[in-house]
Parts: structure tokens; sequence; C-alpha cells
């Protein structure tokens, strides 16, 4: 990571090219409400005319585990469209606050992770962050009008780095003695725990003087004007503005009744069941490929209901507006074709995981659902089930000589070589769609799709991917 100073410059450089670029663009602001990016937003107007000039604008990631899940891809994307309208962005990990535990959201205290767990998850939501805006400045160049102005991925920070040195009486008598406790108190966070059975502890109750400081400092440091959050955060971004205002007073501002700092929340995104966005059985979709493969993740948007997918093109793409719009006409004159859902599941994938990757779970989408197969590259199947259990592999001679349900029932498509052979007489295992009719009958040579799998099937949903090694 770069030094302060040197974060300080790159943030202030080139001020008249992004001035050009900012001016040249639509209203953010008016952008972000039309995408339904926006919940609140502190003095809307003020900010307004702040923002027709340069900003530097910055999102807290709460380093609770090592990778980024899709609930983190509205506040990335909301910081993103700051960057390529040429504001100056910070992507801050809470190396220091996830020591503490945010109680926003929560009704029972988070347990305290070791010291360890936490700067291990920091490193590696620094690698996720950073691979993050890496590809979603790809897919934006395909998108966006060019520009003379370069966009690269933003510096990194970790509050780590200021509070680790800082005493408790430094701490008390700079912020504490500017928070008053009934205003904490009021916090809609505090309220919800302080009414539940556990109640909150003095460690949760801080962590909005924490996150405070976090917007002064940056304030301080790099002229950090606006925080973005999502709407859980609104009371700790209030926090931060109250403590700017009372630790770096601005009296010919004051005066003129302007405001210098601003907080941006974004809603909080739920299924139509009520669960929280992108969790499943209490697994997040993550948007790192070894943990939930392209194929899973190309999946999920690609299964948005009707009722979703076109608030969903506004929030997760850079598409004009307009053609989402002409999408969700053409969608709605004819449902059964998900023309909508495709789109934003290519959309999205090829932000997240890059163009090769949409290509990689196509192929798997033909092979495991839509079943053609005339067009399969293998090596494509093969990256987009990487890791998958429905993919496996065998040795040639075995994939040759041993029956068909034999290999249903070893690699767990179905419960026994009993189950296999009762599948075989309804007619209910297929080998590439085609009904597989004697429990003997072992795979040829012109099985293999393109030289190399076979896909084996239960029914009408369980697959199953063998590869020759």
């Amino acid at each position: 990571m770069q030094g302060a100073s040197q974060l300080f410059r790159v943030l202030l450089s080139n001020a008249e090219a992004f001035q050009s670029k900012v001016t040249n663009h639509t209203d953010i602001l008016t952008d972000l409400e039309t995408r339904g990016l926006i919940q609140q937003v502190t003095s809307p107007e003020k900010l307004r005319q702040a923002i027709k000039t340069r900003q530097v604008v910055y999102l807290g990631v709460d380093p609770t585990a090592k990778y980024l899940h899709v609930g983190h891809l509205l506040p990335l994307l909301c910081l993103f469209h700051f960057q390529i309208r040429g504001h100056g962005i910070i992507p801050l990990i809470g190396g220091a606050t996830g020591l503490v535990g945010d109680p926003s959201g929560r009704n029972t205290e988070r347990p305290l992770s070791e010291a360890s767990v936490v700067e291990s998850n920091v490193e590696h939501l620094v690698s996720g962050i950073t691979d993050f805006f890496t590809g979603a400045i790809a897919y934006a160049s395909k998108r966006l009008p060019p520009s003379d102005t370069q966009i690269t991925p933003p510096e990194i920070r970790n509050n780590l780095s200021w509070f680790k040195d800082m005493g408790l009486l430094h701490f008390l008598r700079t912020v504490g003695v500017n928070s008053r406790v009934n205003t904490m108190l009021a916090r809609e966070s505090v309220q919800a725990r302080l009414s539940s059975q556990q109640g909150i502890s003095f460690t949760e109750f801080t962590y909005q003087l924490l996150q405070a400081y976090d917007f002064y400092n940056l304030h301080k440091s790099f002229a950090c004007s606006i925080q973005l959050g999502g709407s859980d955060q609104w009371g700790n971004i209030l926090a931060g503005i109250d403590l700017i205002n009372k630790l770096d007073p601005d009296p010919k501002a004051d005066a003129a009744g302007d405001e210098r700092v601003f907080g941006v929340t974004m809603p909080l995104l739920t299924t139509p069941s009520g669960e929280k966005f992108g969790k499943s059985a209490g697994n997040a979709v993550a948007l790192k490929a070894d943990i939930t493969s392209v194929f899973d993740f190309y999946q999920f948007f690609l299964r948005a209901p009707d009722s979703h997918v076109g608030t969903y093109l506004k929030m997760f793409t850079l598409l004009p507006v307009s053609q989402i719009d002409d999408v969700m006409n053409q969608h709605e004159r004819s449902p059964e074709m998900r023309t909508a859902q495709r789109l934003l599941a290519c959309e999205v994938t090829e932000l997240v995981h890059g163009e090769q990757a949409v290509n990689r779970a196509q192929a798997a989408s033909r092979v495991l659902f839509d079943r053609d197969y005339s067009s399969v590259k293998s090596e494509d199947v093969l990256a987009a089930l990487k890791g998958d259990p429905r993919l496996q592999f065998c040795e040639p001679s075995e994939l040759q000589d041993t029956p068909i349900a034999k290999l249903a029932s070893k690699y767990k498509l179905v419960g026994s070589n009993s189950a296999a052979k009762q599948l075989v007489a309804s007619k209910g295992l297929y080998i590439n769609n085609v009904a597989v009719h004697d429990y003997q009958q072992t795979i040829q040579q012109s099985d293999l799709i393109d030289g190399r799998l076979v896909i084996l099937r239960s029914g009408s949903q369980k697959q199953l991917v063998l590869v020759v090694h």
C-alpha cells in the first residue's frame, strides 16, 4: 500500500482532466437514483452542487470473511459509478473496526474474531477488491464512451493503520469528548439492541465512534467528503459528519450555510421471500470462483424472478437505462424466453469474472440445462464447473469398461447400484440426453462430447459430468 502522502497526491492529480470528465457526464446522483442505488442522502441538493466539482468518496468494507459476496456488489458498484465520473475513491477495510464488531442490523452480538483471523481476512479482501475494480474497469471500457482519463484500480486503505498506535486517553480526549451519549443511544442500531434480551456491550456501543473517526481521518488526510454505506450504516455516517463538523469546523462554510461532507446510503437488497440477497441456506454467493463456481454464479442471476430482474439490471450493470427498458418491454412480451435474465447473468458474470467466464458458464448451462451439446467445448465446461461436485474425473479404462449404471452409483448420481438398476428399468437414467436401455450398457467412444466427457442424468434435474483424465 502507498503511504498517505503519496495517495493524497494520486487523489488530487489531474484535477482539470477529472473536472472535464465530471461535468461532461449525467448528474451522478440522478443516475444512481434512477438505478435504485440510493436509499438516503444527507442534504441532497447541496450534494448535487458539490459533485459538480471533483470529490473524494469512501466506502467501508467489514473483514468478517475472506471473500466478497454478491451483497458487496451494490456498494462497490456505487463507488465505481463515482470513479468512472472522475471522482477519487477510497475503499477502506476495517482492520481495526473488524476487531470490535458492528452492531448494525444484528439482533445479537458478533463473536469477537481473533486478531490473526481479521488480519488474514484483510489480506484476502485487499486482493478481492483489487480484482473487482480491475474487472469492473475492463467491463466499463466496453460499455462507456472513450475517455482520455485513465482509470486504474484504487488504493485500498486499512483503518488499523491509524488506530493501532492510538491510546485510549487520546481517543477519549479527541472523539469521546465530542460525542453525546444521548445521541449515541438514539441510533437505530443501538435502540434495536437495547430492546433485545441480550442488550449491547460497551465494545459494540463504541463502534459508531470508531467509524466516525474513520470519516474524520479520511477527510483530514485525503479531503474525503462523501461516505457511502448500506442503509444500516446511516447512524454511523451521521456520527462521522457530526465529528468532522466539531473537530474541523469551517466558520466561512458554516456562516454561508454550506456543507462540506455528505452521506449516501444504498438499499439492503432482499429476495422476494425476504432472505438477504445472495444467500441461500446460509451460504453467500461469493465473487471468488474457487468458492462459488462461475457456473453457479451465472445461474444465481439467471434464476432472478421476473418481478426483480429489471431492478437488478439497473443496479448491477452499466447498461443505459433506456436499453434496459427496451429489454424489459421485450421480456414482458415473451417472458418464457427469459431474455432479461440471460442478459443479467451475462453482464454480471462478465463484470466479476470476465468475458471468457461468460462463455464457460454458457457452455456449462447448455450441458446441464439446455442439453444442447452441438457446440460444447470441454475446456469451457471444465473451467465453469471447477470445484463443482457434479464434475468427476475418470481413467479412460474405467469410463469405457464400467457399466453406466455402476458409474452413476459410484459417483453419487444415485444412491446405490440397486437404485441405478431400478432407474434403468424405468428409463430414468440418461447418457447425453438418451435413455440407458440396458443395465450393462457401457460408454462408447462415440458418446464422448468433444472427445472427452459425457453427461449422465437422473430424472429431469440431477446431472453428473464424467471427464476422461
